[in-house]
């Protein structure tokens, strides 16, 4: 079975395109910066996990994920090479993302960057405000 599940915050915004052809698709590339439970002294505390989103999630990662972003993701492990310009064979390992969602709420995100945002998006009730203009929620 392979089978993946990732917590950690993007790198960097992603970075979607679209296949050619009559039935354009999205493919979005992000980078999972994941902390380790523990790391040795002088060692990283965190991996950098390359993550590929295809179709709707890659459209829906292009319209909500951003640098910084707490997410979980599922997916699968894909492993492949290809040789770069001076001729060496480099061999790549990728994350196929299956599903994703927040990991946070969006104030907590936006209070990370700034002080004067709350830290809890929860009404009075207890549940969370869900954003206007949000055509699909983003889990199944």
């Amino acid at each position: 079975m392979n089978k993946v599940t990732l917590s950690g915050r993007l790198t960097a915004d992603p970075d979607v395109k679209y296949t050619a052809g009559d039935n354009p698709t999205a493919v979005a590339r992000y980078q999972l910066a994941v902390k380790r439970n523990y790391a040795r002294e002088g060692q990283p505390n965190a991996d950098f996990i390359r993550c590929v989103a295809f179709g709707r999630s890659a459209e829906f990662t292009e319209k909500y994920l951003h640098k910084g972003m707490k997410m979980i993701i599922n997916g699968r492990i894909q492993t492949g090479s290809y040789t770069n310009d001076e001729g060496k064979k480099v061999y790549t390992t990728d994350i196929i993302v299956e599903e994703q969602e927040f990991a946070e709420s969006k104030a907590a995100n936006e209070g990370r960057m700034s002080a004067d945002v709350p830290e809890t998006a929860a009404n009075e009730d207890g549940f969370m405000n869900i954003p206007d203009g949000l055509e699909e929620l983003p889990f199944n």
